[in-house]
């Protein structure tokens, strides 16, 4: 059966996503005073000690449910602005982020540390480079990349939604490039149905390295894509397909296989959109519609402008399903259900519900 043309909302050019700018969303005067209203309610508690009903909104919440839908069935994208953030210190932004999200889904383990909240930041300077093993020698982890100043290739992270708080900006650059999905599968359909089809068969990939023992082994087997139920999904990041080449137990991809890849790459630069964070925005992405990047970025630490983003991962409740097989990598295919993340050694991908009752 051959491959059609997808559609709906999740299908945009990020010059046309830019004219439209229906993907930013407002905090209003009353989201801003319940917001203020509901810090000031948690403002003892440890920043992860408390739970969704801990930190009450209403008309909020419904902005917050309408974002949701905006994932799931609209652009894929969503730019939350107009956060007083000269009113809070970086830790009332935390709780803020923590907050806001306890109301969008279930936040999810980041790794086997059981990190809950990352930071984007340059850690080159306080942080000695992550490696992992390879049949030949050690390979550069794509974590550390991720924490220094330079740029990111598109790639999707390990959950439905990621969500970035902008706490601070550095001096220059660090500009967020979004790319649909659906539009890199519709480009590729027009000049390449061959190497499409190559994107819904299985790429090995390499497991980061905190996650040794959890795994029967280093690497794993996925499509780049897949769809169930007229919806698409896609898990990539470039950088482990290649560390998994480092295993000489996985086959070499082939000539087609790494043409697909380039082509990829290339219509997403094509047609995606650039964003600067403005301090403050807090953006959330559907990773299985939309790719995200960034440029490279500086900072100025002397002078308080070093760049940070804080990021949640989040399973929520309106998520689509997924194709079978897929669950190797998210450990459930259901709609709605709690998958993604890290598994910890015990098997949990979240924290169990917090509530200031169980930390007071």
């Amino acid at each position: 059966m051959a491959r059609q043309m997808m559609t709906g909302r999740s299908v945009w050019r990020g010059d046309e996503l830019a004219r439209a700018g229906d993907w930013i969303f407002w905090l209003d005067a009353t989201h801003k005073r319940e917001i203020a209203d509901a810090l000031a309610h948690v403002h003892r508690a440890p920043l992860f000690g408390f739970g969704r009903d801990d930190f009450p909104l209403s008309a909020t919440t419904d902005l917050l449910a309408q974002v949701n839908t905006e994932l799931e069935d609209g652009r894929g994208a969503v730019r939350l602005r107009g956060l007083d953030v000269e009113h809070y210190t970086d830790d009332e932004l935390r709780q803020i982020f923590w907050g806001l999200g306890q109301h969008l889904g279930r936040p999810l383990y980041q790794n086997m540390s059981g990190e809950i909240m990352g930071e984007v930041r340059d850690e080159t300077r306080d942080e000695k480079p992550t490696f992992i093993a390879s049949a030949s020698g050690q390979v550069q982890s794509s974590r550390a990349r991720a924490r220094s100043t330079g740029p990111l290739r598109f790639h999707t992270d390990r959950c439905d939604i990621i969500a970035l708080m902008c706490v601070r900006n550095g001096i220059e650059g660090g500009v967020s490039k979004l790319a649909s999905i659906p539009t890199i599968h519709n480009e590729m359909l027009r000049r390449r149905p061959d190497l499409v089809e190559l994107l819904f068969q299985d790429f090995y990939r390499c497991r980061p390295k905190d996650e040794d023992g959890v795994f029967d082994q280093p690497w794993f087997i996925l499509p780049v894509w897949g769809e169930r139920d007229g919806k698409i999904t896609s898990q990539y990041s470039r950088t482990y397909v290649e560390q998994a080449q480092e295993f000489p137990e996985v086959p070499r991809l082939t000539e087609a296989q790494n043409a697909a890849l380039d082509l990829l790459a290339e219509v997403a630069e094509e047609t995606c959109l650039h964003s600067p964070f403005e301090r403050g925005d807090i953006q959330l992405l559907n990773n299985h519609v939309v790719y995200h990047g960034r440029t490279a970025y500086a900072d100025d630490v002397a002078a308080g402008r070093a760049r940070l983003l804080v990021r949640l991962w989040l399973a929520t409740p309106n998520s689509r399903a997924l194709p079978a097989g897929f669950e190797t990598f998210w450990g459930d295919i259901a709609p709605g259900s709690l998958r993604g993340g890290v598994p910890q050694r015990d098997g949990r991908r979240t924290p169990p519900p917090a509530t200031l009752r169980r930390v007071a």
